[in-house]
């Protein structure tokens, strides 16, 4: 029995190398205020609403660890209820190392990443695979994008906890620079427009410079 939300990660080992670090204290004081929360917040589902990619981590019988990339539509990660996250398992490269691990050891881990706003979320639970519920299936598909759902995946939260955002390098998806690119070619246009213009009327001066 965990005291604390945070012993899930801060195993004792994890707290000993704390302790001769000397970021324990700091820690404690986490533990023993706040600490980390064991429930979906506004804020929490408000994030996962716009991703659209996140890491999904399992381990199999025997500990060996798996990490996935996961992608689709932004708010393909689903708030279900106050403690549980479901997602589509969209048709991939078949070899369904996540569902093995699954089959046998349900622990997952999901990273949460904002790279264009340098934010990280850290959460731990369990995951189950379902393929035999179609209102849950249908729920998860999206009309507008090409993925195939051919099962859920939902994860329990046991607890979560924001990461700090030092080291994160911005990147930014195509959703967010395409309308950009899109806006400074429309420019580049207007402005060749108008120089092929400005030629025409005045065709002397511009072969008097050549």
């Amino acid at each position: 029995m965990r005291q604390y939300p945070s012993d899930v990660a801060f195993t004792p080992a994890v707290k000993q190398i704390q302790q001769a670090k000397g970021s324990r204290a700091s820690y404690a004081k986490v533990e023993q205020g706040r600490g980390w929360k064991t429930r979906i917040t506004p804020d929490l589902t408000e994030f996962v609403a716009v991703l659209d990619m996140f890491y999904l981590g399992t381990a199999n019988r025997e500990g060996q660890p798996y990490i996935q990339y996961r992608g689709g539509p932004p708010g393909f990660l689903k708030v279900l209820d106050d403690e549980t996250l479901g997602f589509a398992d969209f048709g991939g490269n078949r070899q369904y190392i996540t569902l093995g691990n699954l089959s046998e050891n349900p622990r997952a881990f999901i990273f949460l990443m904002d790279y264009a706003n340098s934010r990280r979320v850290k959460l731990w639970g369990t995951a189950k695979v379902i393929e035999d519920d179609a209102e849950l299936l249908e729920r998860f598909r999206d009309p507008d994008y090409h993925g195939k759902v051919e099962r859920a995946i939902v994860f329990t939260v046991a607890t979560w906890d924001v990461n700090c955002p030092q080291h994160i390098h911005k990147r930014f998806s195509q959703r967010y620079i395409a309308p950009v690119i899109a806006e400074l070619q429309a420019k580049i246009a207007a402005l060749e427009e108008q120089l092929r213009q400005v030629r025409e009327a005045t065709p002397a001066a511009w072969t008097d410079r050549a």
